[in-house]
């Protein structure tokens, strides 16, 4: 968040660490979209929240941006790639004008 370019705000409601696998693919999904945003949604502010709801790990990043991020380039394919690997699911809301919303959805059970 200090290194990406634009004002980031972080909100995390989790009661203690995941596992490595799900830490791991949450951080890249984070970096991806939060890069994303700097480099091409002319943002004022990001939003990355990440909490558990059940038996997932919710990690949702909001961009105040223009809008129309293509899921099907080549960033946000690896991160719906990589979150399909852990049987999770990826959703990207993008319409003309903004706002960007990408959510990761990571199945962690207890």
């Amino acid at each position: 968040a200090d290194r990406a370019g634009i004002p980031v705000k972080l909100s995390f409601t989790t009661p203690s660490r995941f596992p490595t696998r799900i830490e791991t693919a949450a951080y890249f999904v984070v970096s991806e979209a939060v890069t994303n945003a700097a480099k091409h949604s002319r943002a004022d502010l990001v939003t990355v929240e990440v909490a558990r709801q059940e038996s997932m790990v919710l990690v949702r990043i909001t961009d105040d941006g223009t809008g129309g991020a293509d899921p099907s380039g080549s960033g946000l394919r690896g991160l719906a790639r990589r979150v399909a690997a852990l049987d999770g699911h990826l959703t990207v809301h993008s319409p003309a004008g903004g706002p960007t919303v990408i959510t990761a959805e990571l199945p962690c059970p207890e």
